[in-house]
């Protein structure tokens, strides 16, 4: 189950286990709204159980604290990080019945440092690694485990909606927003979604067993979790 999987890293992800041979359901927010408890029981209920989870659906919106709304606020949570409850809480019960279960999030460096005019996405995707490493607390020493997969910026529209945003408040072409992207990791490039398809991928094998309530890292070397 890829949440968020119909675009961007959720799509690469998707791609990634069905070459596999895996059966991978990729809900959009049309499908299940991962906001709506009663959306994800009722949607988890008709799926029955699951091996994998990724919560990979999320939002971000960008500006100063001072002109960020409590709208935008509370959005950001409740998709980024409430989301990632609610998904969680559904598969939960069924994996330990099973002992067996990946729980994998997609998350951010941003849930690692503070980055300028990203309160309220730094914020819930902080939350969001938080709640992966109390479930993972709660898992240790079964056959189910929770991690996180922490990327830079990624090539996906939410990224060029970024690049957007930066050329229309400072004046720059679209390739120097860009650039001015991808110098926030070592890597000095964006990542391509295939890349954290890779390292999801990793984390959910059965030989990743041993790691349980970890961060992922992509970014070249620049945070150490």
């Amino acid at each position: 189950m890829v949440t968020g999987g119909t675009r961007g890293i959720g799509a690469a992800i998707t791609d990634r286990f069905r070459a596999a041979g895996d059966t991978v359901l990729a809900p959009g927010r049309a499908d299940c709204d991962v906001t709506s408890e009663e959306a994800v029981a009722a949607y988890f209920a008709a799926v029955g159980p699951v091996d994998v989870l990724v919560n990979n659906a999320g939002i971000s919106s960008s500006a100063p604290v001072t002109r960020t709304s409590l709208a935008d606020w509370r959005a950001q949570f409740e998709v980024n990080a409430t989301g990632a409850f609610l998904c969680t809480r559904a598969v939960l019960d069924g994996m330990r019945a099973r002992d067996s279960g990946r729980i994998v999030t997609v998350a951010s460096t941003a849930s690692h440092v503070g980055y300028r005019y990203t309160a309220g996405y730094t914020a819930s995707k902080h939350a969001a690694v938080g709640f992966m490493r109390a479930v993972a607390a709660e898992l240790a020493g079964t056959g189910v485990t929770a991690n996180a997969v922490c990327p830079a910026f990624v090539r996906t529209d939410m990224t060029a909606t970024s690049v957007e945003r930066i050329v229309s408040r400072s004046g720059r072409s679209t390739s120097e927003a860009e650039a001015a992207l991808a110098a926030a990791s070592p890597l000095g490039r964006l990542l391509e979604p295939s890349e954290v398809a890779f390292a999801v991928s990793f984390l959910a094998a059965p030989e990743a067993a041993a790691i349980n309530g970890q961060t992922l890292v992509l970014d070249g070397g620049g945070i150490q979790s």
